[in-house]
């Protein structure tokens, strides 16, 4: 038996073609994308919850949507229909060749030594890679679609099928280009 997303695509058609995020983007059979908080009593526990319940997540982060997990879930839905519809691919695989393209590899850390602080370069986590990649897309999508005439729900599927195509015009894409950027310069 075989559960799908919104009762409509299948998980088992997704493929994570990069090897350090494969823990921690997680595919699990579910049929509501709703863990109802239970991923927070451990502390890498949230790499268990479902990728898209993370978007969900991402997406109630901001003022206007703090906390309105429904208002979120519709967004989420929506976004993969009109995904669907545009590039007649599983939206669920688009959003994890998403994550895997705006997922940045390098950033910097202040280092204080002997009272002069300087910017070091360090590899980033794989979880905070899927952290940043997620908070580049729906800020993005949320950035795109304030006081303009096209939906969250518009926006979003745009800024996914862009950064699946790793195009520049996607902010995600921007954002993770600029701090790969700033970490080769401090090298």
């Amino acid at each position: 038996m075989s559960f799908k997303v919104f009762d409509k695509w299948d998980l088992e058609e997704v493929k994570i073609e990069d090897q350090g995020l494969v823990n921690y983007v997680c595919l699990d059979e579910i049929l509501v994308p709703h863990t109802m908080g239970r991923h927070v009593k451990r502390q890498f526990a949230k790499s268990r919850v479902s990728i898209v319940e993370r978007l969900m997540n991402k997406i109630m982060r901001t003022e206007r949507n703090s906390g309105k997990k429904n208002k979120a879930y519709n967004i989420v839905r929506d976004s993969m229909e009109i995904i669907n519809k545009r590039s007649k691919q599983n939206p669920l695989q688009v959003l994890v060749k998403a994550v895997e393209n705006t997922a940045p590899r390098e950033e910097t850390t202040r280092i204080k030594y002997g009272g002069i602080g300087y910017q070091v370069a360090v590899d980033i986590a794989p979880q905070r890679r899927v952290d940043l990649s997620l908070g580049f897309l729906t800020r993005g999508a949320l950035q795109s679609s304030f006081k303009r005439k096209r939906t969250v729900e518009e926006c979003l599927a745009d800024e996914l099928l862009l950064a699946a195509e790793s195009d520049t015009r996607s902010f995600a894409v921007q954002k993770k280009e600029e701090k790969e950027r700033v970490a080769r310069s401090a090298h």
